[in-house]
């Protein structure tokens, strides 16, 4: 992915605009990826105004070095996707710690380091620090349970 795509800032929701900017794609070229990655749903509110939140913005970004840096068809890259999300689902089910905070997503071609990269989100430690805690605790006290039943 280039390196000349600006970091993520910290906010909760972003508007198509914002996003096409921070993720180097037109507005209409997003409105029709949400019509071929059905994991890409923002929020839509009054007059269909479009606010995707932060986890969209990195499949988004995501999207766009499947198909213009890999080369994907839009078909391939859905496919990626659905095979990213389906191993997170996996992960989920075992238990184990995902993305270090973030929620999980439905992604199906998205692996930890894809969110880790720091050309995707160059700041992603800083913005994931007060969840780590979180996430270590409730490890802790999955273990004191799991040992106690």
């Amino acid at each position: 992915m280039e390196n000349s795509l600006p970091p993520i800032p910290a906010k909760r929701y972003f508007t198509i605009g914002e996003v096409g900017d921070l993720c180097g794609v037109k507005p209409h070229v997003l409105r029709y990826w949400e019509q071929e990655f059905t994991q890409l749903r923002p929020m839509k509110r009054r007059g269909n105004r479009r606010y995707y939140q932060h986890h969209e913005v990195l499949m988004i970004r995501r999207i766009r070095d499947l198909l213009y840096d890999q080369g994907f068809t839009i078909s391939g890259a859905r496919n990626k996707i659905a095979e990213l999300m389906q191993a997170e689902r996996e992960k989920s089910r075992s238990g184990e710690v995902l993305l270090d905070g973030v929620e999980v997503i439905e992604f199906a071609d998205t692996t930890l380091e894809d969110f880790t990269d720091s050309t995707l989100m160059p700041n992603i430690e800083t913005a994931l620090d007060p969840w780590r805690q979180v996430r270590l605790e409730l490890g802790e006290i999955r273990q004191l349970l799991d040992e106690e039943f």
